[in-house]
């Protein structure tokens, strides 16, 4: 059974940062390629960020910057790194494994940037 557990979510002040992380069971986390998305209230599902099974990363130009994802297959797990955190970046945030028209996703992790 393929599992990708997302955490690291919460309440951060702006200007602040959390880490969240991915860790994946069931998988050969190594030749996927991972992304994160995250989905505000109202608004659609976006992509944030991406590496590949190589290592090659992309980010959105809204946090550009500000988030770093990475990844340690030894740990099978992923992580995005998000500082300099904005109220504009609240949202449910979702990792996502793919290997071509293969693909699994995370539960969400709330990610609240608020004073």
């Amino acid at each position: 059974q393929v599992q990708l557990v997302e955490s690291g979510g919460g309440l951060v002040q702006p200007g602040g940062s959390l880490r969240l992380s991915c860790t994946a069971s069931g998988i050969i986390f190594s030749i996927y390629d991972m992304y994160w998305y995250r989905q505000a209230p109202g608004k659609q599902r976006e992509l944030v960020a991406a590496i590949t099974s190589r290592g090659s990363t992309n980010y959105a130009d809204a946090v550009k910057g500000r988030f770093t994802i990475s990844r340690d297959n030894a740990k099978n797990t992923g992580y995005l790194q998000m500082n300099s955190l904005k109220p504009e970046d609240t949202a449910v945030y979702y990792c996502n494994a793919r290997r071509g028209v293969v693909d699994y996703w995370g539960q969400g992790t709330q990610v609240t940037v608020s004073s």
